[in-house]
């Protein structure tokens, strides 16, 4: 048995699929609120956003209802997304925590604002949020190139 003497492991010199290390970064802020998370990583090719919520500049949540939150998540977003390079046109995934199943119609008439045409895959959870918001969204963009 001859005995493979490449740095990489593989006969050929190529590196293994075990050997690549993908890199990520940071976007926007880490430990947000003193919070174990970043706002956002690029990691891979692809943008991930956490959790976000209507914040307004005073660290509140925006009044004005599920359409007011709606949109002070998307300016967050659109924030975060241009930070890594990427507009809404580069978003492929959407997860959406409704704290009300009922408001589901309200949020996707704002929601519909942001993504006219060939909007992102998506779902929608009605659930209890840790925080006194109507909507909560996460995101992935797809930049196409690794960090």
């Amino acid at each position: 048995m001859r005995r493979n003497n490449s740095p990489t492991g593989c006969s050929d010199g190529s590196r293994s699929r075990n050997d690549v290390k993908m890199g990520k970064t940071i976007i926007g802020t880490a430990g947000v609120e003193g919070l174990p998370l970043s706002e956002a990583i690029l990691a891979g090719g692809f943008v991930f956003l956490s959790g976000l919520v209507g914040f307004g500049s005073d660290g509140r949540i925006v009044p004005g209802g599920i359409a007011a939150e709606t949109d002070a998540i998307f300016a967050q977003v659109k924030h975060l997304l241009a930070q890594a390079g990427a507009t809404l046109e580069d978003v492929v995934k959407v997860n959406v925590y409704l704290s009300d199943a009922a408001e589901f119609d309200g949020f996707n008439t704002a929601y519909r604002k942001y993504f006219p045409q060939a909007p992102p895959a998506r779902i929608s959870l009605s659930v209890r949020l840790t925080i006194d918001a109507r909507v909560e969204l996460d995101l992935i963009a797809f930049v196409g190139h690794a960090a």
